[in-house]
């Protein structure tokens, strides 16, 4: 089966010297929800923008459905690609919707107005009398009312407050189960969504640090507590990524091919282990003490080492 993105050898530079993507390579297969992670400037929205024809990458080469995206009607009617401040025209809110419909041809339309009414969102307004949250809940309307094929969320819930996120977070799982296709949500709020991400791909200073599946990977980084002499031994079986002393104790986070026999021989050493959660693996990867985390791509941790 063909994957649905493939990125080879992508690089993208500004002027100035900017790198803003550094030879990304990795592929998207179909219906899988991907969490597209990083600090601000890590890349992320110009890779989104260069898989949906709005910018050219400098090097590489990018295929979406196997195909080349730029000025292809076949690949960029099967998109949805919702940015973090999206603009619309100075119409009411339902001519956007109506126009959206026109736009995808998978559009549910008794789908979109149930989101409304979840929304609460004023059909009949001017989309310039839109409070930051109403814009947002309209741009996940389209997203997920479009059902493309491909969809694309960059940080979509600015403005929303938390009833309104959990909302788009139960429909987007509730109709992503009855209605399978591949999304890539990029968040900030990665505790949030972190039970939703299937696979995570984590990007830092232009550079694909994590290509990975979401449950494999809670269980290759762990967070280890207990004496200091224990936990450096313990530690040596991985990578590790932070650590606090605090007198004779330390508490560390350690990425590694860990199985059973490595939980016991923590307990063993009189140490407490706890899986690290997706965000606390995501800001230890980013915040490194080298500031060059080795990548793994698919590859478990051990294999990454060798």
């Amino acid at each position: 089966m063909s994957p649905v993105i493939s990125v080879t050898d992508l690089t993208k530079r500004y002027r100035g010297g900017v790198t803003a993507l550094d030879r990304v390579s990795f592929s998207l297969t179909e219906n899988r929800i991907y969490g597209l992670l990083g600090r601000n400037g890590a890349g992320k929205t110009t890779l989104m923008q260069i898989l949906t024809a709005q910018n050219f990458a400098t090097s590489g080469e990018v295929r979406v459905f196997g195909e080349h995206p730029y000025e292809n009607e076949r690949v960029l009617a099967r998109t949805s690609f919702i940015k973090e401040s999206q603009t619309y025209p100075p119409v009411r809110v339902h001519h956007v919707l109506r126009a959206a419909s026109l736009i995808h041809p998978g559009w549910d339309e008794e789908f979109a107005q149930q989101l409304v009414d979840d929304f609460r969102l004023p059909s009949r307004r001017n989309v310039r009398k839109l409070s930051r949250g109403m814009l947002s809940a309209l741009g996940i309307i389209i997203g997920l009312a479009s059902r493309a094929p491909l969809t694309f969320f960059d940080e979509p819930y600015l403005g929303l407050d938390a009833v309104a996120r959990q909302i788009f977070y139960d429909r987007l799982l509730a109709d992503y189960t009855e209605h399978p296709r591949t999304i890539v949500l990029s968040t900030h709020l990665i505790d949030e969504v972190s039970e939703l991400i299937e696979h995570v791909l984590l990007i830092d200073a232009g550079r694909l640090l994590l290509d990975a599946d979401a449950e494999t990977l809670r269980g290759q980084v762990l967070t280890v507590s207990g004496p200091v002499a224990s936990v450096d031994e313990f530690a040596r079986t991985g990578t590790e990524l932070h650590r606090v002393r605090l007198g004779g104790t330390a508490r560390a986070t350690v990425r590694g091919d860990f199985g059973p026999a490595d939980h016991d021989r923590a307990r063993t050493l009189g140490l407490a282990l706890e899986a690290s959660s997706l965000q606390d693996t995501v800001v230890r990867l980013t915040t490194a003490t080298n500031g060059a985390a080795p990548a793994i791509t698919g590859a478990t941790s051990k294999e990454a080492h060798r």
